[in-house]
């Protein structure tokens, strides 16, 4: 009741009388885009030079880590796994034998994939409903069955962001009532797919803030709203390839997005503030993709180096995994589990990759022994 209370006399950046005229200071831009659009262009460069082979296993990496990346920041954990299967079956690239992936998975690989891949494309009410359904294919949101592939009706009550105790609740934002909603996204969409006016990465943060702003679904706003992020961005390189992730980065900062993101909602039409965080973090996700861009060149060297090693399926299957970036320490039943069989053929397994060099027991012993590639 007092969260409430204290709601209504907040004035958000919707109920402001230029809204949805959005502002900035160029002067305070200038800088930190132009640095962060040279960035954009000398890691396309680099990624463009490793060849195709490497350049597609760069890209899955990323949308994989973008797509787990993007859920756990709803407090979803996805199986990393099942989503580079789910991505390298729709991307025609061969990684081996695919696990089978569930439906959420495919949900959200859905989304991202047609937010990159069909970049061009006009986004629309339809294209946005689709997302949602994907999204959502049970039509529930956990256990609460939710309005699919519509806009919301704010029939449970206002849509707001809430966090604390049943009673204490802290109202962090109050989105448009729901019969605004129709004609907010309409405003939205018009202006997303006009010709540019702005710089296209500038019309990303716009984009990823306007859309959040609307709130126009009962659940997985944050997901879309950085799905069209990355659709802008991808028009901002011309390229449906990923080598960055924004949703890795917004995931590590969480905190302080959400700050901002709140900051931003309760103030006025001029956005400079957000502008220089997005393209900061932005940068940051750039810089980021060296690790990506060092992964992928240490796995090929690993297998130039092991290609003419007589290695059975199972090894070949748990190196990459590890290569790939194994969630926390590989043991040997680990190993016996992942790969389907016993423990002695496992413990056989690994002594063999020990002996050729090609894998190592990591630090610490005992019921912690567990092992890491020698690279």
């Amino acid at each position: 009741m007092i969260a409430a209370q204290i709601a209504e006399f907040v004035m958000y950046i919707w109920e402001q009388t230029d809204w949805p005229t959005l502002t900035w200071q160029d002067a305070s831009i200038a800088a930190p885009l132009a640095a962060v659009r040279h960035e954009q262009g000398r890691l396309i460069g680099r990624m463009e030079a490793l060849g195709f082979k490497l350049r597609e296993e760069a890209v899955l990496q990323t949308l994989t880590q973008d797509v787990v990346k993007t859920s756990e920041i709803e407090g979803e954990a996805l199986d990393a796994t099942q989503v580079r299967s789910s991505l390298a079956r729709r991307l025609g690239i061969d990684i081996g034998a695919l696990p089978p992936t569930d439906r959420n998975v495919e949900g959200i690989v859905e989304v991202m994939l047609d937010a990159t891949s069909a970049f061009a494309a006009p986004l629309t009410a339809e294209r946005l409903f689709g997302w949602h359904a994907a999204l959502f294919p049970t039509g529930r949101s956990g256990m609460t069955r939710i309005r699919v592939g519509a806009w919301r009706d704010d029939s449970a009550g206002p849509m707001q962001v809430v966090s604390g105790p049943y009673g204490r609740e802290r109202v962090h934002y109050s989105a448009p009532p729901a019969h605004r909603v129709a004609a907010e996204m309409a405003a939205f969409l018009a202006w997303f797919n006009a010709p540019l006016a702005t710089d296209p990465v500038i019309k990303a943060a716009l984009a990823h803030l306007w859309f959040v702003t609307i709130h126009p679904f009962e659940d997985g706003n944050g997901r879309i709203a950085r799905a069209i992020a990355d659709l802008a961005l991808a028009r901002s390189e011309g390229s449906p390839q990923r080598f960055y992730s924004m949703s890795a980065q917004i995931r590590t900062e969480r905190t302080t997005y959400y700050e901002h993101l709140e900051r931003t909602q309760k103030g006025g039409t001029d956005v400079t503030d957000w502008l220089i965080w997005f393209l900061a973090c932005l940068g940051r996700a750039i810089h980021g993709a060296e690790g990506v861009l060092s992964a992928v060149v240490a796995k090929a060297r690993f297998w130039e180096g092991a290609v003419a090693l007589a290695l059975n399926a199972r090894q070949i299957k748990l190196l990459n995994r590890l290569l790939d970036g194994f969630e926390g320490k590989l043991t040997s039943s680990k190993w016996a589990t992942i790969a389907g069989c016993s423990q002695d053929t496992a413990n056989r397994d690994i002594a063999a990759l020990i002996d050729l060099r090609l894998l190592r027991k990591g630090e610490g012993g005992g019921r912690s022994t567990h092992y890491e590639v020698a690279l």
